[in-house]
């Protein structure tokens, strides 16, 4: 296992917002519970990893970063395709979590405890970088998408998902998934810090990155689990970014 970055002082982080990590640290012990408060992400699981195989092609020896790996849900599948994984998360108890479950799977991923402001002050640069579900959860979303640009390789590719700033995501997502069905614990969500795909569109754009690709994530109550959907950005959706290809 390799040796973990350590976190910088808070005055060091300009997107990182602590009431978001608290909210999260108290179920950090429940990443890897089917039936805890992570549940969803798990229902989410297969959806979101038939998306990435779909745009990141082959995976095996790639240098992936997870930003906002929480217990690694899926930095934990991208390893085990041979990819070479680092999670990095500002919560504590969750990437104490994570080491831990990599270790029973006997799988060797640099879980690091910090935030994408310190690799990029590392100089570090990666294959792929993902963000899943975490802009909606940051300070500064438009400097969050310029951390991700600079931490990515020049022929890389950044992919974003998020939620929709819907009249139906704040119906599913806030009112049904909070406080009907308990998905989630409420207060989860802040509707107000959804991002359009058309504002994250013009974040990328703005940092020299060119948007490749954009799909939904729809919910089938029916067969309870998830898929992607062409069209359908309205709740959760997928945004892939690159940087100008080089050579």
């Amino acid at each position: 296992m390799k040796t973990a970055s350590k976190m910088k002082n808070k005055s060091d982080f300009s997107t990182i917002n602590a009431d978001e990590i608290s909210h999260f640290a108290q179920d950090s012990a429940d990443w890897w519970n089917l039936d805890g408060a992570f549940a969803p992400l798990h229902r989410m699981t297969p959806a979101r990893m038939s998306y990435l195989k779909s745009v990141i092609g082959e995976i095996k020896n790639k240098t992936i970063l997870d930003i906002g790996c929480g217990g690694g849900l899926i930095s934990t599948p991208l390893a085990r395709l041979g990819g070479k994984v680092t999670g990095v998360d500002a919560d504590k108890q969750a990437i104490t979590v994570a080491k831990q479950h990599s270790r029973t799977q006997g799988l060797e991923i640099d879980f690091i405890h910090g935030a994408a402001e310190n690799l990029v002050a590392e100089g570090r640069k990666f294959d792929v970088v993902m963000a899943l579900e975490v802009i909606e959860h940051v300070d500064n979303p438009d400097l969050f998408v310029k951390l991700c640009s600079q931490l990515v390789k020049p022929n890389g590719m950044i992919v974003f998902s998020t939620l929709n700033r819907t009249w139906k995501s704040y119906a599913l997502g806030i009112i049904a998934a909070e406080r009907i069905l308990r998905w989630v614990p409420v207060g989860t969500h802040d509707w107000k810090k959804f991002i359009k795909p058309s504002e994250l569109a013009r974040y990328a754009t703005s940092c020299g990155l060119t948007v490749t690709d954009a799909k939904g994530m729809v919910f089938n109550p029916l067969k309870n689990e998830f898929s992607i959907h062409p069209h359908d950005l309205d709740l959760n959706y997928f945004l892939v970014a690159s940087p100008p290809r080089k050579g």
